[in-house]
């Protein structure tokens, strides 16, 4: 058992169990908050009221969704952000083991 939990530490399975867990399950939140809040407040920012995700560019007959991509890497940011200072918040960044 000792040799299982020298393993589980030296390899960094803990830290990246923790940061699976926890990014899972606040990224419903987080999600909420982006398209509910920060999505339609960027949106009146830029003069284009309404849900950022529908805003488009036409070229000819395609359509090339900048706001999609756009809410799409506020909310890929604003997760990262929460689980980076949530592991330092909680120093689990400490509870892997160095070599």
């Amino acid at each position: 058992m000792k040799g299982f939990i020298k393993f589980i530490r030296s390899q960094g399975v803990v830290g990246l169990a923790v940061g699976v867990i926890m990014g899972s399950s606040i990224t419903k939140l987080i999600t909420a908050l982006i398209n509910d809040f920060i999505n339609p407040l960027v949106g009146i920012l830029i003069s284009r009221a309404g849900d950022l995700k529908s805003n488009y560019l036409a070229i000819g007959n395609a359509k090339i969704m900048w706001g999609d991509f756009i809410s799409s890497l506020i909310d890929f940011l604003t997760i990262a952000f929460v689980v980076y200072f949530g592991v330092k918040l909680l120093k689990l960044d400490k509870l892997d083991q160095k070599k």
